[in-house]
């Protein structure tokens, strides 16, 4: 893991620090001499050549870590290998029974005054 993610890192500041072959497409207009479009195909300095080995590496770390991950073990957790145990059920404590309202007031609209209006 450790190896991929350096691979990973290693490849983006490596293709960022090299110069792109479009920034030479001006002079292929007119502007001055060039060997092609995109810029001369000579041969390949060491940014270039290192950027294809380390991602070489990024591939095949990620081969790697995608074939490890596939056939892992089935590892026993710390709570697997303990026994179970029973636990009983506890009987809930009896609730008491709310007292019934007295008066005129109505069921269900404790804060209403509609137990105050007269017959």
């Amino acid at each position: 893991m450790v190896f991929h993610v350096l691979a990973a890192v290693s490849v983006i500041v490596l293709v960022l620090l090299q110069q792109g072959k479009g920034a030479d497409m001006g002079a292929a207009f007119g502007s001055g001499a060039s060997g092609s479009l995109f810029g001369s195909t000579g041969s390949a300095n060491f940014l270039s050549r290192a950027t294809a080995v380390l991602a070489t590496t990024f591939f095949l770390t990620s081969l790697g870590l995608t074939y490890l991950s596939g056939h892992q073990h089935k590892a026993v957790g710390v709570m697997q290998g303990q026994q179970k145990i029973q636990v009983q059920p506890v009987a809930p404590a009896s609730v008491p029974t709310p007292a019934q309202p007295s008066g005129n007031v109505v069921p269900g609209n404790a804060g209403s005054k509609a137990g105050e209006i007269p017959k």
